[in-house]
C-alpha cells in the first residue's frame, strides 16, 4: 500500500492555482488514489462531482509506505 496526495487546482488564464489537497494514506495503485480522492474532495466542498470546484486533478508526491 502506498501514500498519495491529489492536488486539485482551477485554472484561471491558463494557470492552475489550487483550491484543495486531499491526502489518501492507503491505496492500492495510482487510480484507486484518485478515485478516493475525488470522491473526498467532493464531498468536502458539498458537491456532487469535484469537476464543479476545480479545473484539474492531479497525483502528488507517491511515496511508498514502509511495511
Amino acid at each position: 500500500m502506498s501514500q498519495y496526495r491529489v492536488l486539485f487546482a482551477k485554472q484561471i488564464l491558463g494557470v492552475p492555482f489550487t483550491v484543495g489537497t486531499v491526502e489518501i494514506t492507503r491505496a492500492r495503485d495510482p487510480e484507486r488514489a484518485m478515485r478516493a480522492a475525488a470522491l473526498r474532495f467532493a464531498r468536502q466542498h458539498g458537491v456532487e462531482d469535484w469537476r464543479e470546484r476545480a479545473d484539474l486533478a492531479e497525483l502528488d508526491g507517491v511515496a511508498a509506505q514502509a511495511s
